[in-house]
């Protein structure tokens, strides 16, 4: 890598972000952050901006850009010096793109490229309504693609699968409907600055990733 740069992973709920981002975090050996889990991290650590966010969680609200922001720039403060930054499914909101957009500039990390997986509604409801999984161990099945040896039964543990409640056709359309009234905005945020790369969304991974990652390297 010759000098640090962020990037950004959007699209929708079952467009493969997490499955893509694991890819490039492994092949160019970046800092992978996504919010919930840095915000988790941060509570448990009991941090200052912590012990703010914990306040906002313990009240079931959302946790403001005000607290989410230096948490995250805390976090790439805290990266090894040359380490570049990939985040998922964040930013989400024009005030969160900008201020990121701030911080990684403070950080000497700018966001170069903004990777959008544009996913068909009806191949992310097709790919969540069949997602599965373990009550025990939380290992993932499909019952199209990747289904278990035995139907309702983990390969790994033996433990009991399940569909989430979150993965209902109804709760799908409903979480397609408000991704793409909270993104549209982000995503005009992003174009105008000349940073998106899109992606088809309802290609194989083996198909897409090469154009990702080839647009990934031009960013380094």
């Amino acid at each position: 890598m010759n000098e640090r740069f962020s990037i950004v992973m959007l699209g929708p709920p079952g467009a493969g972000k997490g499955v893509q981002a694991e890819r490039l975090v492994k092949d160019f050996e970046l800092e992978y952050i996504a919010t919930g889990d840095i915000l988790r991290e941060a509570v448990e650590n009991d941090t200052p901006l912590g012990r703010q966010a914990r306040r906002y969680m313990d009240e079931g609200t959302l946790v403001p850009d005000e607290v989410v922001i230096p948490i995250v720039e805390a976090r790439m403060r805290a990266a090894p010096e040359r380490q570049g930054f990939l985040f998922d499914g964040f930013p989400r909101t024009i005030p969160q793109a900008t201020m990121l957009f701030e911080a990684a500039e403070r950080i000497g990390a700018p966001v170069k490229k903004v990777i959008y997986l544009n996913t068909p509604p009806e191949v992310v409801l097709k790919r969540l309504t069949s997602r599965r999984i373990c009550r025990a161990c939380g290992a993932v099945y499909n019952t199209v693609t990747m289904r278990s040896k035995v139907a309702g039964v983990c390969d790994v543990c033996g433990g009991e699968t399940y569909q989430r409640d979150d993965d209902t056709e109804a709760t799908v359309r409903k979480r397609l409907e408000v991704y793409e009234a909270e993104t549209a905005d982000v995503m005009r945020f992003y174009r105008e600055r000349g940073l998106v790369v899109e992606i088809d969304g309802a290609l194989a991974v083996e198909d897409s990733y090469p154009t990702i990652a080839a647009s990934v390297g031009a960013a380094t």
